[in-house]
């Protein structure tokens, strides 16, 4: 058989088991993958390198499949190229506990870069992979560093607000070594997309100033497939867009060019017609011939001796091995938490300026650090000194201005984190981080290492107003799973928060003060305690009356609130808790230690009360929005003064004790009873 009888075979082989594996999990989108296989053919035969012996080698080009609904195309390239998948796998498509689940899933998968879900994520990751790979490059040199990002999106990702966002912010930073492929099959689900669709992508994307070229009807033609992509991978100057006029569902004789292509199995009747179009047995399913699984195979392998050469290459190389290990194991060099600076009692730092020292301290100890803000750069604590913007004239910058782009920011820091060599800071004010919440969820989903300062925490960020200041965020962002949220109380507890986040897998979200806090007798040596999530940071002449849990800036409250206490004699524990993730990481008997003192526990945060009921009694908390005036009237307008949380700890104490009558009185009852 000879090459190309053999190729066109493979694209009909992979647009059977697009259409197989829906069919039998009854679910999916067939459809596009379909429509895309000679697109896959020649990208994973012909143009990508990449090794399935060693799917994580650091200079493999990347590919994205912002498109993620089309997975069975991806799954299917992963297992014909060698990546440890089996025809099984595919036959276990979007069960439970499969390796091929409905959405690619990052460390799910082998040969899977990043979990792409909600459309657009994935076209914003691909722009930090290549925010990531320029750096990397420029810092260790391209024989270590030289590779591509390939990324192909769709009509949804392309409608969706946040791939604006992004190609924007890539056209400006002139980022080459992108190479998207615009799927333009003209179907969403709803319909045709010229319903809800007219721009023109080729005037778009040249605005933004990327290199486009319009292929118009190549996508059966493996020929021009590789020539475009090619001449998209010689502009190093700017990203490169693929316009790809497809035609989803094809062969299929009655559901090509349909919306029922898109996102249902085609039922039995219509597999087995197009199969019979392509000339493929209609009466098997998952056909995958032995010459066709060893040409996959073999071009699974074209990379292997550049990899080897690569691997040589890294092992007599003599730059900065330190720095390498330490930026691709994303974390610091040995040492390098002693570069964290303290403070001493009686000063007053805003934690967002706190977190910048601190940042400054450590950078260069932690070759990965990319900092950048949403166009809040100065404000949020994110500006590394001394360091250039990211541009194509510095590409080693470290610092990255997002612009006001806060959700293309979250997935483009996505993106550097699971490129790999990067950990990616990125700040706004805490209330805008509802708009980049589709790609926080996803870090966390992702496990990425990425790291939040979300500044301006609570009302006390004043005379803005309640649009700008935050009181349902905390409450939200806590409720997602594996995100780690910290909320400092003073620069102490900062400057640890940020060692903790870079010590920890996973994403972490610091919630900073715009205004000052008091520098706290008790954080500098009880600093290692916040790693614990929350730690007794005083205490009263007796065992305690009333516990008061504070975070951020309640903590000084609290601790006021206590010498007003002490007055009347009451003793009143205070409880830091800057961490509700960390502290449900401790043993029952810490967690007991710290609150299970018998005595009431009275929560303290400028936030929304929901939450707190399993670790307080009450709380003094905000559950409205806020108000504009100046920051400290706004807190004392809406409670948060010293006397009355010290008056809300007597009321809750008098309460708690007019229920252990109420108990006393029951138990009497009941023993009358008995």
């Amino acid at each position: 058989m000879d090459n190309k009888t053999v190729e066109q075979l493979g694209v009909d082989v992979i647009r059977g088991l697009a259409m197989d594996a829906p069919q039998r999990a009854n679910a999916g989108h067939p459809g596009t993958a379909m429509a895309l296989a000679p697109l896959a053919h020649v990208l994973w035969t012909r143009v990508m390198r990449y090794d399935p012996e060693d799917p994580g080698w650091a200079d493999r080009d990347r590919f994205v499949l912002s498109c993620g609904h089309a997975c069975i195309l991806l799954y299917t390239m992963l297992y014909l190229t060698g990546y440890g998948l089996e025809l099984d796998d595919l036959k276990s498509f979007r069960q439970l506990h499969s390796l091929t689940p409905g959405h690619p899933e990052v460390h799910h998968t082998p040969g899977v870069e990043v979990t792409t879900g909600p459309l657009g994520q994935g076209f914003a990751n691909g722009v930090g992979m290549g925010v990531a790979e320029r750096i990397l490059r420029t810092k260790f040199g391209s024989d270590l560093v030289n590779h591509h990002t390939f990324v192909v999106c769709s009509d949804g990702d392309l409608m969706e607000g946040i791939s604006h966002e992004a190609a924007s912010l890539a056209g400006h930073l002139g980022l080459g070594r992108l190479v998207y492929v615009y799927d333009d099959n003209h179907i969403t689900i709803d319909g045709p997309t010229e319903i809800s669709l007219s721009d023109d992508p080729v005037k778009r994307f040249e605005a933004y100033g990327w290199h486009v070229e319009n292929l118009g009807e190549a996508a059966n033609d493996l020929d021009a497939l590789e020539a475009g992509l090619r001449r998209a991978i010689a502009d190093e100057d700017r990203p490169s867009l693929l316009v790809l006029r497809s035609h989803i569902g094809f062969p299929s004789p009655n559901l090509t060019d349909t919306s029922k292509a898109h996102g249902s199995p085609f039922g039995a009747a219509e597999v087995e017609a197009t199969k019979k179009v392509m000339g493929l047995p209609a009466d098997r399913d998952f056909y995958v011939p032995d010459e066709v699984l060893a040409f996959y195979r073999e071009a699974g392998r074209r990379s292997r001796d550049a990899r080897i050469a690569w691997q040589e290459r890294l092992r007599s190389w003599d730059g900065d091995r330190q720095a390498w290990d330490a930026a691709w194991g994303q974390r610091g060099e040995p040492g390098w938490q002693s570069a964290l600076p303290k403070w001493e009692p009686g000063r007053a730092v805003a934690t967002r300026h706190s977190i910048k020292a601190a940042l400054n301290a450590v950078a260069a100890a932690v070759p990965g650090l990319v900092s950048g803000g949403a166009d809040l750069t100065g404000n949020t604590g994110t500006q590394l000194d001394g360091e250039e913007l990211q541009s194509a004239d510095n590409p080693g910058g470290r610092s990255v201005a997002y612009g006001v782009r806060e959700h293309a920011m979250g997935a483009a820091m996505n993106g550097m984190a699971l490129h790999g060599g990067i950990i990616p800071i990125g700040g706004t004010f805490f209330t805008f981080s509802d708009y980049m919440r589709g790609a926080v969820r996803l870090a966390a989903l992702s496990d990425a290492k990425v790291i939040y300062f979300w500044t301006h925490d609570s009302v006390g960020l004043g005379e803005d107003g309640p649009t700008h200041q935050p009181v349902e965020q905390l409450a939200a962002v806590r409720a997602i799973p594996g995100l780690r949220v910290i909320r400092p109380a003073d620069a102490n507890e900062s400057a640890q928060a940020l060692r903790v986040a870079i010590e920890r897998e996973g994403p972490t979200a610091l919630i900073l003060s715009r205004q000052d806090l008091p520098v706290l007798a008790g954080t500098a040596e009880s600093a290692s305690l916040l790693e614990k999530g929350a730690y007794v940071l005083s205490e009263g002449d007796s065992e305690p009356d009333v516990v008061l849990v504070g975070t951020g800036s309640e903590v000084s409250l609290c601790v006021d609130a206590a010498k007003i206490l002490d007055t009347f004699g009451i003793s009143a524990r205070v409880v830091s808790m800057p961490s509700w993730e960390l502290f449900e990481e401790q043993d029952d008997d810490y967690q007991d230690q710290i609150l299970g003192t018998g005595a009431p526990v009275l929560a303290v945060e400028a936030a929304s009360s929901f939450g707190w009921a399993r670790y307080a009694d009450d709380s003094v908390s905000i559950d409205r929005f806020g108000a504009s005036g100046p920051g400290g009237e706004v807190l004392a307008y809406l409670g948060f003064t010293a006397d009355n949380v010290a008056a809300r700890a007597m009321a809750l104490i008098d309460a708690m004790d007019d229920l252990d009558g109420f108990a006393d009185i029951d138990e009497q009852d009941d023993e009358e009873d008995l």
